[in-house]
């Protein structure tokens, strides 16, 4: 079997200079972005929430936590739509907001 050090590979396939996971991170910060909603329990839909876009979000959503940016990249939902939305769902209790950077300080 033949094994290449690690070294070795990077020289064979192209080294690609990566910076620490905090550099990944846009540079401008929209308050809140990182906020992270858990599906608690199925919202109360109007008639006109009730369509494929927020119920592929909604289905997603009871197996998995989602974030803003999850949301707007994978819908068509505008930006202030989307945040209306949560706001709605939240104030019903039917959705959990979980702030990641109450975690962060802890981690360091």
């Amino acid at each position: 079997m033949l094994t290449l050090p690690f070294t070795a590979m990077r020289r064979l396939f192209g080294r690609r200079e990566t910076g620490s996971f905090s550099e990944s991170r846009p540079a401008s910060r929209v308050p809140g972005a990182d906020l992270i909603y858990r599906l608690k329990a199925w919202p109360e839909l109007t008639e006109a929430g009730r369509t494929a876009e927020i119920y592929r979000m909604l289905s997603v959503m009871s197996s998995r936590p989602v974030n803003r940016q999850w949301v707007l990249t994978r819908t068509r939902m505008e930006r202030a739509k989307l945040e209306a939305l949560l706001g709605q769902w939240v104030a019903e209790g039917a959705i959990e907001v979980i702030d990641p950077a109450r975690y962060s300080s802890s981690a360091a």
